[in-house]
C-alpha cells in the first residue's frame, strides 16, 4: 500500500474516532419508590420520552442522551446520598429532584461540584433564593414558585369564601409548609383570616382527632399544604364522620392515586396547577406518543420532559456540555421551546410569567374550572 495512503487512512480513522463523542448522561432524581412513587414515575416517563424524541432526531450536537435513574424517596438524607452518587459518577446534569425538602439539601452538593440541577417540581422559593444568595449559578427550576402560587390562589380564596371559616393545614415539610404559608400570607393580605393554622404528621393512618377538631370548629374550607396520601385519608375519615368541607390543595394531588385513596370523598376537591401543558399545541406529539405507551402524561410528566429539552437546547446554545456555560446560556434572556410552552428563565434560574389553573376533582378525574 502507498505510504501516503496509509498515513491518510490513519488520519481519517483518528478523526473519525475523535468525532464519535461519548453519550450525554442526564440523571433523573425523584421518588421512584415509596408513598410518592407516582411522582417519580411521572419524572421517569417524561424524561425518557424526551430523550427518545431528541435521540430520534440525531441527539444533541451528534451525541445521544442516556438517562441515569436515581431514587431519593423524597427523603432529604436519601437525596444527599443520591446527589453524591451522581457527582461521583461524573454526571453533570440532573432532572430533579421532586420534593423541595430533597432538592434544597441536594442543591448544595451539585453547586459545590458544578453540576447543573433543574427541578421540574420543587416549588419552595428557598431553592433558588438560597442559590442566588450564595452565588450558585447552576441551580434552576422549570416549574413555578410557592410565592407565585400563593399570590394566585390566596386572594381567590379570600374572595370566594369571604365570611367562611377557613383552616390552613400543612405537613411540616419544606414543600407543604412553604406553600401553605405563602397562601396564608396572601389570603390574610386580601382580608380573610384563618380560624386555625396547624401542622400534621405525615404518614399517619388515623387523622380522626384532626377531623373532630375541624368539625367542632365548624371549618368550611381547608387549605392543605401536603401530598395526596394524607389528603385522601383526611377526606375519607371526614366522610365517615359525616362531615364535609371544601378541600383546596396545591399541585401535589395531580395524581390518580389521590382518588384511589380518597374515593368518592374526594369529589369537588380543588387544587392549583400550572396551566395544563397537555392541552398546549407544543405538547400534542409528545402526549400522543406517551399515551400510546400506556401512560397518561399528567402531573409533572411534561415538566420533566421539558427539563431534558432545556438541557439539550442549552448545550446546543452554549456549544458545550460545560454545566456552567449551559446554565448561563439558558439564563441569557432568550426563550427556549418546550412541551410546556415557550419558557424564559430569570437570573435566579426561575421561570418568568408562570400561569395557573384551578382544577376540580370529579368522578376520578380532574379538569380546570372557570375562575
Amino acid at each position: 500500500m502507498n505510504k501516503f495512503l496509509i498515513i491518510g487512512t490513519t488520519i481519517s480513522l483518528l478523526m473519525g474516532t475523535a468525532a464519535r463523542a461519548d453519550d450525554l448522561t442526564f440523571a433523573v432524581a425523584g421518588p421512584l419508590t415509596g408513598p410518592l412513587a407516582t411522582i417519580g414515575d411521572q419524572f421517569k416517563q417524561g424524561a425518557q420520552a424526551a430523550a427518545d424524541a431528541i435521540n430520534a432526531k440525531g441527539g444533541v450536537l451528534g451525541r445521544k442522551i442516556k438517562l441515569q435513574l436515581e431514587d431519593d424517596q423524597c427523603d432529604p438524607k436519601q437525596a444527599v446520598s443520591v446527589a453524591n452518587r451522581i457527582v461521583a459518577n461524573g454526571v453533570q446534569f440532573v432532572d430533579g429532584h421532586a420534593c423541595s425538602g430533597s432538592s434544597i439539601p441536594a442543591s448544595a452538593i451539585y453547586a459545590e461540584n458544578g453540576t447543573l440541577m433543574m427541578s421540574p417540581a420543587s416549588s419552595n422559593p428557598a431553592l433558588t433564593d438560597q442559590a442566588a444568595a450564595k452565588g450558585w449559578t447552576n441551580i434552576m427550576r422549570l416549574y413555578t414558585r410557592d410565592d407565585a402560587q400563593g399570590a394566585f390562589i390566596g386572594p381567590w380564596i379570600a374572595k370566594q369564601y369571604a365570611g367562611k371559616n377557613v383552616a390552613i393545614l400543612h405537613d411540616k415539610t419544606a414543600y407543604g409548609q412553604g406553600v401553605a404559608d405563602a397562601v396564608r400570607a396572601t389570603m390574610n393580605k386580601a382580608g380573610l383570616k384563618e380560624i386555625m393554622y396547624e401542622g400534621i404528621n405525615p404518614g399517619e393512618k388515623d387523622y380522626n382527632a384532626l377531623v373532630t377538631k375541624l368539625k367542632n370548629a365548624k371549618v368550611d374550607v381547608v387549605y392543605f399544604g401536603g401530598y395526596h396520601p394524607e389528603a385522601g385519608l383526611i377526606l375519607r375519615q371526614s366522610a365517615e364522620a359525616s362531615y364535609k368541607f371544601q378541600l383546596i390543595m396545591p399541585d401535589s394531588i395531580a395524581s390518580p392515586e389521590f382518588w384511589q385513596v380518597a374515593g368518592p370523598a374526594g369529589e369537588g376537591t380543588l387544587f392549583v396547577f400550572p396551566s395544563d401543558p397537555q392541552s398546549k399545541p407544543e405538547a400534542k406529539e409528545a402526549v400522543a406518543k406517551i399515551q400510546a405507551g400506556g401512560f397518561k402524561p399528567e402531573g409533572f410528566t411534561l415538566f420533566s420532559y421539558a427539563v431534558i429539552q432545556a438541557f439539550a437546547q442549552g448545550i446546543e446554545r452554549a456549544g458545550s456540555d460545560d454545566p456552567t456555560k449551559v446554565a448561563a446560556a439558558l439564563k441569557n434572556g432568550k426563550s427556549i421551546d418546550t412541551v410546556v410552552g415557550t419558557v424564559t428563565f430569570d437570573e435566579k434560574g426561575d421561570l418568568k410569567n408562570a400561569s395557573y389553573d384551578i382544577n376540580r376533582w370529579s368522578n376520578g378525574a380532574y379538569s380546570p374550572i372557570a375562575k
